[in-house]
Protein backbone atom coordinates (compact mmCIF):
# COMPACT_ATOMS: atom_id res chain seq x y z
CA UNK A 1 0.00 0.00 0.00
CA UNK A 2 1.42 3.38 -0.92
CA UNK A 3 2.21 5.42 2.18
CA UNK A 4 0.08 8.33 0.95
CA UNK A 5 -3.02 6.19 1.08
CA UNK A 6 -2.66 5.95 4.84
CA UNK A 7 -5.02 8.03 6.94
CA UNK A 8 -2.21 9.83 8.82
CA UNK A 9 -1.73 12.11 5.80
CA UNK A 10 -5.36 12.95 5.05
CA UNK A 11 -5.73 16.71 4.63
CA UNK A 12 -8.72 17.86 6.60
CA UNK A 13 -10.37 19.97 3.88
CA UNK A 14 -13.74 21.65 4.48
CA UNK A 15 -16.52 22.91 2.18
CA UNK A 16 -14.76 26.27 1.62
CA UNK A 17 -11.62 24.46 0.39
CA UNK A 18 -13.66 22.40 -2.09
CA UNK A 19 -15.50 25.50 -3.36
CA UNK A 20 -12.13 27.24 -4.00
CA UNK A 21 -10.85 24.15 -5.82
CA UNK A 22 -13.98 23.84 -7.98
CA UNK A 23 -13.75 27.53 -8.90
CA UNK A 24 -10.10 27.08 -9.87
CA UNK A 25 -10.85 24.09 -12.14
CA UNK A 26 -13.70 25.99 -13.86
CA UNK A 27 -11.34 28.93 -14.44
CA UNK A 28 -8.71 26.66 -16.00
CA UNK A 29 -11.20 24.98 -18.34
CA UNK A 30 -12.72 28.39 -19.20
CA UNK A 31 -9.29 29.66 -20.31
CA UNK A 32 -8.95 26.57 -22.53
CA UNK A 33 -12.37 27.23 -24.07
CA UNK A 34 -11.64 30.92 -24.73
CA UNK A 35 -8.20 30.11 -26.22
CA UNK A 36 -9.84 27.66 -28.62
CA UNK A 37 -11.57 30.54 -30.41
CA UNK A 38 -8.14 31.90 -31.46
CA UNK A 39 -6.95 28.58 -32.93
CA UNK A 40 -7.43 28.51 -36.70
CA UNK A 41 -4.13 27.05 -37.95
CA UNK A 42 -1.58 24.54 -36.72
CA UNK A 43 0.82 27.44 -35.96
CA UNK A 44 -1.87 28.92 -33.65
CA UNK A 45 -2.27 25.57 -31.90
CA UNK A 46 1.42 24.68 -31.54
CA UNK A 47 3.08 28.13 -31.22
CA UNK A 48 0.25 30.58 -30.36
CA UNK A 49 0.70 32.18 -33.79
CA UNK A 50 3.92 33.82 -32.45
CA UNK A 51 1.82 36.66 -30.99
CA UNK A 52 2.34 36.84 -27.20
CA UNK A 53 4.01 39.68 -25.20
CA UNK A 54 7.27 39.06 -23.32
CA UNK A 55 5.83 39.31 -19.78
CA UNK A 56 3.26 36.58 -20.59
CA UNK A 57 5.81 34.23 -22.17
CA UNK A 58 8.34 35.05 -19.40
CA UNK A 59 5.96 34.02 -16.61
CA UNK A 60 4.81 30.97 -18.61
CA UNK A 61 8.49 30.08 -19.17
CA UNK A 62 9.06 29.83 -15.43
CA UNK A 63 5.65 28.36 -14.60
CA UNK A 64 6.13 25.53 -17.13
CA UNK A 65 9.22 24.60 -15.12
CA UNK A 66 7.47 25.14 -11.78
CA UNK A 67 5.71 21.80 -12.06
CA UNK A 68 5.21 19.10 -9.48
CA UNK A 69 8.81 18.14 -9.83
CA UNK A 70 9.99 21.59 -8.91
CA UNK A 71 7.60 22.22 -6.02
CA UNK A 72 7.43 18.76 -4.43
CA UNK A 73 10.86 17.61 -5.64
CA UNK A 74 12.73 20.70 -4.43
CA UNK A 75 10.96 20.72 -1.06
CA UNK A 76 11.85 16.99 -0.80
CA UNK A 77 15.47 17.95 -1.53
CA UNK A 78 15.20 20.79 1.02
CA UNK A 79 14.06 18.30 3.67
CA UNK A 80 16.77 15.78 2.75
CA UNK A 81 19.79 18.01 1.91
CA UNK A 82 18.91 21.58 3.03
CA UNK A 83 20.30 24.77 1.43
CA UNK A 84 22.61 23.03 -1.11
CA UNK A 85 19.38 22.43 -3.06
CA UNK A 86 19.53 26.16 -4.01
CA UNK A 87 22.22 25.14 -6.54
CA UNK A 88 19.43 23.88 -8.80
CA UNK A 89 18.37 27.53 -9.12
CA UNK A 90 21.42 29.76 -8.70
CA UNK A 91 23.98 27.50 -10.41
CA UNK A 92 21.72 25.04 -12.24
CA UNK A 93 19.25 27.44 -13.88
CA UNK A 94 19.86 31.20 -13.89
CA UNK A 95 23.19 31.32 -15.84
CA UNK A 96 21.81 28.99 -18.52
CA UNK A 97 18.55 30.98 -18.79
CA UNK A 98 20.56 34.15 -19.40
CA UNK A 99 22.71 32.35 -22.01
CA UNK A 100 19.55 31.16 -23.77
CA UNK A 101 18.17 34.71 -23.94
CA UNK A 102 21.37 36.44 -25.02
CA UNK A 103 23.09 33.87 -27.28
CA UNK A 104 20.71 31.09 -28.39
CA UNK A 105 17.31 32.76 -28.84
CA UNK A 106 18.41 34.82 -31.89
CA UNK A 107 19.14 31.50 -33.69
CA UNK A 108 15.90 29.80 -32.67
CA UNK A 109 13.59 32.75 -33.29
CA UNK A 110 15.51 34.14 -36.24
CA UNK A 111 15.56 30.85 -38.17
CA UNK A 112 11.73 30.56 -37.66
CA UNK A 113 12.03 26.86 -36.82
CA UNK A 114 8.97 25.43 -35.07
CA UNK A 115 10.87 23.20 -32.65
CA UNK A 116 14.34 22.29 -31.37
CA UNK A 117 14.47 19.03 -33.41
CA UNK A 118 13.69 21.09 -36.52
CA UNK A 119 16.80 23.16 -35.77
CA UNK A 120 18.72 19.84 -35.63
CA UNK A 121 17.24 18.87 -39.01
CA UNK A 122 18.53 22.04 -40.66
CA UNK A 123 21.96 21.82 -39.05
CA UNK A 124 22.63 18.06 -39.21
CA UNK A 125 20.02 16.45 -41.48
CA UNK A 126 17.48 13.66 -40.97
CA UNK A 127 19.25 11.04 -38.80
CA UNK A 128 20.09 13.56 -36.02
CA UNK A 129 16.59 15.05 -36.37
CA UNK A 130 14.91 11.66 -35.93
CA UNK A 131 17.12 10.64 -32.95
CA UNK A 132 16.40 13.97 -31.23
CA UNK A 133 12.67 13.91 -32.04
CA UNK A 134 12.16 10.38 -30.70
CA UNK A 135 14.31 10.84 -27.56
CA UNK A 136 12.59 14.17 -26.75
CA UNK A 137 9.11 12.65 -27.19
CA UNK A 138 10.06 9.74 -24.90
CA UNK A 139 11.47 12.09 -22.24
CA UNK A 140 8.28 14.21 -22.23
CA UNK A 141 6.07 11.16 -21.68
CA UNK A 142 8.27 10.00 -18.77
CA UNK A 143 8.32 13.47 -17.16
CA UNK A 144 4.58 14.02 -17.72
CA UNK A 145 4.06 10.72 -15.88
CA UNK A 146 6.06 12.04 -12.89
CA UNK A 147 3.93 15.21 -12.80
CA UNK A 148 0.77 13.14 -13.10
CA UNK A 149 1.77 10.79 -10.30
CA UNK A 150 2.35 13.66 -7.89
CA UNK A 151 -0.92 15.29 -8.93
CA UNK A 152 -2.71 12.01 -8.18
CA UNK A 153 -1.08 11.66 -4.76
CA UNK A 154 -2.44 15.08 -3.74
CA UNK A 155 -5.95 14.18 -4.93
CA UNK A 156 -5.57 10.89 -3.04
CA UNK A 157 -4.58 12.70 0.16
CA UNK A 158 -7.40 15.20 -0.27
CA UNK A 159 -10.30 12.95 -1.24
CA UNK A 160 -9.02 9.51 -0.25
CA UNK A 161 -9.58 8.23 -3.80
CA UNK A 162 -7.33 5.40 -5.02
CA UNK A 163 -4.18 6.60 -6.82
CA UNK A 164 -5.29 5.15 -10.18
CA UNK A 165 -8.64 7.00 -10.09
CA UNK A 166 -6.81 10.24 -9.15
CA UNK A 167 -4.31 9.75 -12.01
CA UNK A 168 -7.09 9.41 -14.58
CA UNK A 169 -9.14 12.36 -13.26
CA UNK A 170 -6.10 14.66 -13.19
CA UNK A 171 -5.09 13.59 -16.70
CA UNK A 172 -8.56 14.29 -18.12
CA UNK A 173 -8.60 17.92 -16.83
CA UNK A 174 -5.14 18.74 -18.26
CA UNK A 175 -6.04 17.01 -21.54
CA UNK A 176 -9.28 19.00 -21.81
CA UNK A 177 -7.69 22.45 -21.86
CA UNK A 178 -4.52 21.51 -23.77
CA UNK A 179 -6.47 19.78 -26.55
CA UNK A 180 -8.98 22.67 -26.70
CA UNK A 181 -6.72 25.71 -26.90
CA UNK A 182 -3.25 24.31 -27.68
CA UNK A 183 -0.19 26.28 -26.57
CA UNK A 184 -2.15 29.51 -25.89
CA UNK A 185 -4.39 27.69 -23.38
CA UNK A 186 -1.32 26.12 -21.75
CA UNK A 187 0.55 29.47 -21.59
CA UNK A 188 -2.35 31.58 -20.24
CA UNK A 189 -3.05 28.89 -17.66
CA UNK A 190 0.64 28.83 -16.75
CA UNK A 191 0.54 32.57 -16.02
CA UNK A 192 -2.53 32.05 -13.79
CA UNK A 193 -0.88 29.04 -12.18
CA UNK A 194 2.29 31.01 -11.42
CA UNK A 195 0.32 33.43 -9.24
CA UNK A 196 -1.70 30.63 -7.62
CA UNK A 197 1.49 28.71 -6.74
CA UNK A 198 3.09 31.80 -5.19
CA UNK A 199 -0.13 32.60 -3.28
CA UNK A 200 -0.03 29.06 -1.87
CA UNK A 201 3.66 28.81 -0.95
CA UNK A 202 4.41 32.25 0.51
CA UNK A 203 1.92 31.93 3.44
CA UNK A 204 3.09 28.34 4.08
CA UNK A 205 6.71 29.55 4.35
CA UNK A 206 5.80 32.49 6.62
CA UNK A 207 3.62 30.38 8.95
CA UNK A 208 6.29 27.65 9.00
CA UNK A 209 9.05 30.10 9.96
CA UNK A 210 6.81 31.53 12.68
CA UNK A 211 6.27 28.02 14.07
CA UNK A 212 10.00 27.22 14.35
CA UNK A 213 10.89 30.61 15.87
CA UNK A 214 11.87 32.61 12.78
CA UNK A 215 15.06 32.22 10.72
CA UNK A 216 17.28 31.92 13.80
CA UNK A 217 14.98 29.24 15.22
CA UNK A 218 15.26 27.28 11.95
CA UNK A 219 19.07 27.65 11.98
CA UNK A 220 19.23 26.30 15.57
CA UNK A 221 16.91 23.37 14.87
CA UNK A 222 18.64 22.35 11.61
CA UNK A 223 22.08 22.57 13.30
CA UNK A 224 20.87 20.18 16.01
CA UNK A 225 19.27 17.74 13.51
CA UNK A 226 20.87 14.82 11.58
CA UNK A 227 22.97 16.38 8.79
CA UNK A 228 23.71 19.40 11.01
CA UNK A 229 24.98 22.83 10.03
CA UNK A 230 26.20 21.62 6.60
CA UNK A 231 22.54 21.88 5.51
CA UNK A 232 22.52 25.65 6.12
CA UNK A 233 25.20 26.55 3.60
CA UNK A 234 24.82 25.90 -0.13
CA UNK A 235 28.57 25.22 -0.59
CA UNK A 236 30.28 22.71 -0.87
CA UNK A 237 27.06 20.61 -1.01
CA UNK A 238 28.67 17.20 -0.34
CA UNK A 239 25.39 15.60 0.81
CA UNK A 240 23.70 16.54 -2.46
CA UNK A 241 26.45 15.39 -4.81
CA UNK A 242 27.37 12.28 -2.84
CA UNK A 243 31.09 13.19 -2.92
CA UNK A 244 33.08 13.17 0.34
CA UNK A 245 35.73 15.53 -1.03
CA UNK A 246 34.87 19.28 -1.06
CA UNK A 247 36.79 19.98 -4.27
CA UNK A 248 35.11 17.11 -6.17
CA UNK A 249 31.72 18.20 -4.85
CA UNK A 250 32.17 21.79 -6.07
CA UNK A 251 33.51 20.51 -9.41
CA UNK A 252 30.48 18.20 -9.75
CA UNK A 253 28.11 21.08 -9.00
CA UNK A 254 29.77 23.61 -11.30
CA UNK A 255 30.55 21.30 -14.25
CA UNK A 256 27.95 18.50 -13.89
CA UNK A 257 24.99 20.56 -12.70
CA UNK A 258 25.91 24.16 -13.55
CA UNK A 259 27.24 23.50 -17.02
CA UNK A 260 26.18 20.18 -18.54
CA UNK A 261 22.80 19.42 -16.90
CA UNK A 262 21.72 23.04 -16.61
CA UNK A 263 22.74 24.35 -20.03
CA UNK A 264 21.54 21.06 -21.54
CA UNK A 265 18.12 21.53 -19.98
CA UNK A 266 17.48 25.25 -20.40
CA UNK A 267 18.97 25.84 -23.85
CA UNK A 268 17.81 22.73 -25.73
CA UNK A 269 14.65 21.67 -23.87
CA UNK A 270 11.81 22.48 -26.21
CA UNK A 271 9.32 22.65 -23.31
CA UNK A 272 11.00 25.91 -22.29
CA UNK A 273 12.16 27.18 -25.69
CA UNK A 274 8.62 26.75 -27.08
CA UNK A 275 7.35 29.47 -24.71
CA UNK A 276 9.92 31.96 -26.01
CA UNK A 277 9.14 30.97 -29.61
CA UNK A 278 5.51 32.01 -29.01
CA UNK A 279 6.67 35.64 -28.42
CA UNK A 280 5.66 38.35 -30.86
CA UNK A 281 9.16 39.71 -31.66
CA UNK A 282 12.86 38.82 -31.50
CA UNK A 283 13.33 41.18 -28.52
CA UNK A 284 10.39 39.62 -26.65
CA UNK A 285 11.76 36.14 -27.38
CA UNK A 286 15.18 37.12 -25.97
CA UNK A 287 13.61 38.72 -22.88
CA UNK A 288 11.38 35.69 -22.16
CA UNK A 289 13.97 33.53 -20.30
CA UNK A 290 15.55 36.64 -18.70
CA UNK A 291 12.17 37.81 -17.30
CA UNK A 292 11.68 34.24 -16.06
CA UNK A 293 15.05 34.39 -14.28
CA UNK A 294 13.84 37.11 -11.87
CA UNK A 295 11.27 34.90 -10.07
CA UNK A 296 13.51 31.85 -10.58
CA UNK A 297 16.18 33.39 -8.29
CA UNK A 298 13.67 33.80 -5.46
CA UNK A 299 11.74 30.51 -5.74
CA UNK A 300 14.22 28.64 -3.43
CA UNK A 301 12.87 30.72 -0.55
CA UNK A 302 9.34 29.34 -1.00
CA UNK A 303 10.13 25.72 -1.93
CA UNK A 304 13.41 24.75 -0.20
CA UNK A 305 12.80 26.52 3.12
CA UNK A 306 9.38 24.84 3.66
CA UNK A 307 11.15 21.49 3.09
CA UNK A 308 13.79 22.40 5.69
CA UNK A 309 11.04 23.48 8.13
CA UNK A 310 9.19 20.17 7.57
CA UNK A 311 12.40 18.25 8.36
CA UNK A 312 12.61 19.81 11.86
CA UNK A 313 8.92 20.48 12.66
CA UNK A 314 6.92 17.51 11.30
CA UNK A 315 6.98 14.35 13.44
CA UNK A 316 7.11 11.96 10.45
CA UNK A 317 9.96 13.85 8.78
CA UNK A 318 11.99 14.07 12.01
CA UNK A 319 11.60 10.29 12.38
CA UNK A 320 12.55 9.70 8.74
CA UNK A 321 15.75 11.80 9.02
CA UNK A 322 16.72 10.14 12.30
CA UNK A 323 16.46 6.72 10.62
CA UNK A 324 13.64 5.56 12.94
CA UNK A 325 12.34 2.24 11.47
CA UNK A 326 8.77 3.25 12.39
CA UNK A 327 8.96 5.96 9.70
CA UNK A 328 10.76 3.91 7.04
CA UNK A 329 7.73 4.15 4.71
CA UNK A 330 7.64 7.96 4.79
CA UNK A 331 8.93 9.65 1.62
CA UNK A 332 10.68 13.02 1.36
CA UNK A 333 8.31 13.87 -1.52
CA UNK A 334 5.58 14.26 1.12
CA UNK A 335 7.36 17.03 3.10
CA UNK A 336 5.15 19.81 1.73
CA UNK A 337 1.93 17.85 2.26
CA UNK A 338 2.79 17.15 5.91
CA UNK A 339 3.54 20.84 6.45
CA UNK A 340 0.21 21.86 4.89
CA UNK A 341 -1.59 19.32 7.07
CA UNK A 342 0.01 20.66 10.26
CA UNK A 343 0.00 24.40 9.65
CA UNK A 344 -2.78 25.66 7.39
CA UNK A 345 -6.33 26.56 8.44
CA UNK A 346 -9.33 25.84 6.17
CA UNK A 347 -9.71 28.30 3.30
CA UNK A 348 -5.93 28.78 3.29
CA UNK A 349 -5.69 25.01 2.78
CA UNK A 350 -7.91 25.24 -0.31
CA UNK A 351 -5.58 27.87 -1.84
CA UNK A 352 -2.53 25.75 -0.99
CA UNK A 353 -4.04 22.61 -2.56
CA UNK A 354 -5.06 24.64 -5.65
CA UNK A 355 -1.45 25.89 -5.77
CA UNK A 356 -0.06 22.36 -5.71
CA UNK A 357 -2.54 21.14 -8.32
CA UNK A 358 -1.69 24.24 -10.40
CA UNK A 359 2.00 23.39 -10.31
CA UNK A 360 1.39 19.81 -11.47
CA UNK A 361 -1.01 20.85 -14.19
CA UNK A 362 1.40 23.55 -15.43
CA UNK A 363 4.21 21.00 -15.62
CA UNK A 364 2.14 18.33 -17.29
CA UNK A 365 0.48 20.72 -19.77
CA UNK A 366 3.98 21.96 -20.73
CA UNK A 367 5.07 18.36 -21.37
CA UNK A 368 1.95 17.65 -23.46
CA UNK A 369 2.06 20.86 -25.51
CA UNK A 370 5.73 20.35 -26.41
CA UNK A 371 5.22 16.62 -27.08
CA UNK A 372 2.33 17.22 -29.49
CA UNK A 373 4.36 19.83 -31.43
CA UNK A 374 7.46 17.65 -31.80
CA UNK A 375 5.51 14.48 -32.57
CA UNK A 376 3.26 16.17 -35.14
CA UNK A 377 5.87 18.31 -36.93
CA UNK A 378 9.10 16.36 -36.44
CA UNK A 379 7.95 12.75 -36.62
CA UNK A 380 4.49 12.49 -38.25
CA UNK A 381 4.75 15.32 -40.82
CA UNK A 382 8.45 14.77 -41.56
CA UNK A 383 8.49 10.97 -41.97
CA UNK A 384 4.98 9.46 -42.06
CA UNK A 385 2.31 11.75 -43.59
CA UNK A 386 3.93 14.51 -45.63
CA UNK A 387 2.28 17.40 -47.51
CA UNK A 388 -1.19 17.16 -46.00
CA UNK A 389 -3.37 20.31 -45.62
CA UNK A 390 -2.79 22.37 -42.46
CA UNK A 391 -6.17 21.36 -40.96
CA UNK A 392 -5.05 17.71 -40.98
CA UNK A 393 -2.04 18.50 -38.72
CA UNK A 394 -4.23 20.63 -36.41
CA UNK A 395 -6.65 17.70 -35.92
CA UNK A 396 -3.77 15.25 -35.56
CA UNK A 397 -2.17 17.49 -32.89
CA UNK A 398 -5.34 17.23 -30.79
CA UNK A 399 -5.48 13.43 -31.19
CA UNK A 400 -1.80 13.02 -30.30
CA UNK A 401 -2.36 15.10 -27.13
CA UNK A 402 -4.92 12.49 -26.02
CA UNK A 403 -2.58 9.59 -26.85
CA UNK A 404 0.25 11.25 -24.91
CA UNK A 405 -2.03 11.62 -21.89
CA UNK A 406 -2.83 7.89 -21.93
CA UNK A 407 0.90 7.05 -22.19
CA UNK A 408 1.68 9.44 -19.29
CA UNK A 409 -0.83 7.53 -17.14
CA UNK A 410 1.35 4.45 -17.78
CA UNK A 411 4.66 6.17 -16.95
CA UNK A 412 3.15 7.65 -13.75
CA UNK A 413 3.64 4.23 -12.20
CA UNK A 414 7.38 4.21 -13.01
CA UNK A 415 7.74 7.52 -11.14
CA UNK A 416 5.87 6.08 -8.14
CA UNK A 417 8.83 3.79 -7.34
CA UNK A 418 11.19 6.70 -6.43
CA UNK A 419 11.35 8.10 -2.87
CA UNK A 420 12.81 11.41 -4.10
CA UNK A 421 11.54 12.33 -7.56
CA UNK A 422 14.44 14.74 -8.18
CA UNK A 423 16.73 11.69 -8.33
CA UNK A 424 14.53 10.26 -11.11
CA UNK A 425 14.35 13.54 -13.01
CA UNK A 426 18.08 14.31 -12.91
CA UNK A 427 18.67 10.78 -14.20
CA UNK A 428 16.39 11.43 -17.18
CA UNK A 429 18.10 14.77 -17.90
CA UNK A 430 21.53 13.09 -17.90
CA UNK A 431 20.24 10.62 -20.56
CA UNK A 432 18.42 13.04 -22.84
CA UNK A 433 19.60 16.62 -22.31
CA UNK A 434 23.34 16.41 -21.60
CA UNK A 435 24.32 14.75 -24.93
CA UNK A 436 21.92 17.00 -26.88
CA UNK A 437 23.56 20.10 -25.43
CA UNK A 438 27.03 18.85 -26.42
CA UNK A 439 25.92 18.24 -30.01
CA UNK A 440 24.11 21.56 -30.11
CA UNK A 441 26.86 23.76 -28.77
CA UNK A 442 29.51 22.10 -30.95
CA UNK A 443 27.32 22.37 -34.06
CA UNK A 444 26.44 26.00 -33.37
CA UNK A 445 30.01 27.23 -32.91
CA UNK A 446 32.01 24.81 -35.13
CA UNK A 447 31.10 25.02 -38.82
CA UNK A 448 33.26 21.98 -39.74
CA UNK A 449 31.07 19.58 -37.69
CA UNK A 450 29.33 17.10 -40.02
CA UNK A 451 25.84 15.61 -40.18
CA UNK A 452 27.10 12.08 -39.35
CA UNK A 453 28.89 13.45 -36.28
CA UNK A 454 25.56 15.00 -35.20
CA UNK A 455 23.67 11.74 -34.72
CA UNK A 456 26.60 9.45 -33.75
CA UNK A 457 27.61 11.89 -30.99
CA UNK A 458 24.04 11.99 -29.66
CA UNK A 459 23.64 8.22 -29.56
CA UNK A 460 27.03 7.53 -27.95
CA UNK A 461 26.56 10.31 -25.38
CA UNK A 462 23.21 8.85 -24.31
CA UNK A 463 24.76 5.37 -24.16
CA UNK A 464 27.52 6.68 -21.85
CA UNK A 465 24.95 8.19 -19.42
CA UNK A 466 22.94 4.94 -19.41
CA UNK A 467 26.14 2.97 -18.71
CA UNK A 468 26.93 5.16 -15.65
CA UNK A 469 23.34 4.69 -14.43
CA UNK A 470 23.58 0.88 -14.74
CA UNK A 471 26.95 0.81 -12.93
CA UNK A 472 25.53 2.94 -10.09
CA UNK A 473 22.37 0.79 -9.82
CA UNK A 474 24.30 -2.51 -9.77
CA UNK A 475 26.80 -1.17 -7.22
CA UNK A 476 29.80 -1.37 -9.59
CA UNK A 477 30.51 2.27 -8.65
CA UNK A 478 29.39 3.95 -5.44
CA UNK A 479 27.53 7.17 -6.25
CA UNK A 480 25.01 8.09 -3.54
CA UNK A 481 22.79 11.21 -3.53
CA UNK A 482 22.40 12.63 -7.02
CA UNK A 483 26.03 11.88 -7.86
CA UNK A 484 25.10 9.26 -10.49
CA UNK A 485 23.19 11.80 -12.58
CA UNK A 486 25.98 14.43 -12.26
CA UNK A 487 28.65 11.89 -13.31
CA UNK A 488 26.35 10.48 -16.02
CA UNK A 489 25.74 13.96 -17.44
CA UNK A 490 29.48 14.69 -17.46
CA UNK A 491 30.22 11.34 -19.16
CA UNK A 492 27.50 11.93 -21.77
CA UNK A 493 28.88 15.39 -22.56
CA UNK A 494 32.53 14.32 -22.84
CA UNK A 495 31.81 11.14 -24.86
CA UNK A 496 29.51 13.07 -27.21
CA UNK A 497 32.20 15.72 -27.86
CA UNK A 498 34.99 13.15 -28.38
CA UNK A 499 32.91 11.00 -30.77
CA UNK A 500 31.63 14.06 -32.66
CA UNK A 501 35.14 15.43 -33.22
CA UNK A 502 36.50 12.04 -34.30
CA UNK A 503 33.62 11.38 -36.73
CA UNK A 504 33.77 14.94 -38.12
CA UNK A 505 37.35 14.48 -39.28
CA UNK A 506 36.39 11.20 -40.98
CA UNK A 507 33.37 12.62 -42.88
CA UNK A 508 32.48 15.47 -45.24
CA UNK A 509 31.00 18.76 -43.89
CA UNK A 510 28.04 20.60 -45.43
CA UNK A 511 28.76 23.52 -47.80
CA UNK A 512 29.04 26.78 -45.83
CA UNK A 513 26.23 28.38 -47.84
CA UNK A 514 23.75 25.94 -46.22
CA UNK A 515 24.78 26.89 -42.67
CA UNK A 516 23.92 30.61 -42.58
CA UNK A 517 21.61 31.28 -39.63
CA UNK A 518 22.59 27.95 -38.04
CA UNK A 519 26.29 28.48 -37.17
CA UNK A 520 27.45 31.50 -35.19
CA UNK A 521 30.38 32.54 -37.42
CA UNK A 522 28.33 32.23 -40.64
CA UNK A 523 25.32 34.24 -39.47
CA UNK A 524 25.29 37.97 -40.36
CA UNK A 525 25.28 40.09 -37.20
CA UNK A 526 22.26 42.13 -38.32
CA UNK A 527 20.06 39.00 -38.45
CA UNK A 528 20.82 38.40 -34.75
CA UNK A 529 19.74 41.94 -33.78
CA UNK A 530 16.34 42.79 -32.32
CA UNK A 531 14.22 45.90 -32.81
CA UNK A 532 14.34 48.72 -30.25
CA UNK A 533 11.19 50.54 -31.41
CA UNK A 534 7.46 50.25 -30.64
CA UNK A 535 6.73 47.55 -28.04
CA UNK A 536 10.47 46.82 -27.79
CA UNK A 537 11.56 50.41 -27.00
CA UNK A 538 12.93 51.60 -23.63
CA UNK A 539 16.14 50.85 -21.72
CA UNK A 540 14.21 48.64 -19.29
CA UNK A 541 13.45 46.29 -22.22
CA UNK A 542 17.12 45.75 -23.08
CA UNK A 543 17.89 41.99 -22.81
CA UNK A 544 21.57 42.72 -21.97
CA UNK A 545 20.77 45.12 -19.11
CA UNK A 546 18.11 42.81 -17.60
CA UNK A 547 20.52 39.84 -17.80
CA UNK A 548 23.26 41.89 -16.06
CA UNK A 549 20.94 42.73 -13.13
CA UNK A 550 19.94 39.06 -12.71
CA UNK A 551 23.58 37.91 -12.81
CA UNK A 552 24.70 40.37 -10.10
CA UNK A 553 21.83 39.42 -7.76
CA UNK A 554 22.52 35.69 -8.30
CA UNK A 555 26.22 36.11 -7.42
CA UNK A 556 25.22 37.99 -4.24
CA UNK A 557 22.78 35.19 -3.26
CA UNK A 558 25.55 32.59 -3.76
CA UNK A 559 27.86 34.58 -1.46
CA UNK A 560 25.24 35.14 1.28
CA UNK A 561 23.99 31.55 1.36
Amino acid sequence: MHVLAQSDLRLDASAIDYVLLAFYFLLVLGIGYLARRQVNTSLDFFLSGRSLPAWVTGLAFISANLGAIEVMGMSANGAEYGMPTAHYFWIGAVPAMLFLGIVMMPFYYGSKVRSVPEFMLRRFGKPAHLVNGVSFALAQILIAGANLFLLATVVNVLLGWPIWVSVILAAVIVLAYTALGGLSAAIYNEVLQFFVIVAALVPLTVVGLYKVGGWQGLVDKVTASPGGAAQLSSWPGNELTGFGDNFLSVLGLVFGLGFVLSFGYWTTNFVEVQRAMASKSMSAARRTPIIGAFPKMLIPFIVIIPGMIAAVAVTEMIGKKAGDPAYAGVKYNEALLFLMRDLLPNGMLGIAIAGLLASFMAGMAANLSSFNTVFTYDIWQAYIKKDRPDGYYLRFGRIVTAVATVLAIGTAFIASSYSNLMDYLQQLFSFFNAPLFATFILGMFWKRMTATAGWTGLVSGTAAAVAVFIMAETGAVDLPGQGASFVGAGAAFVVDIVVSVAVTYATQPKPEAQLAGLVYSLTPKESRQHSTTGDDAGWYRSPGLLAGIVLVVTIVLNIIF
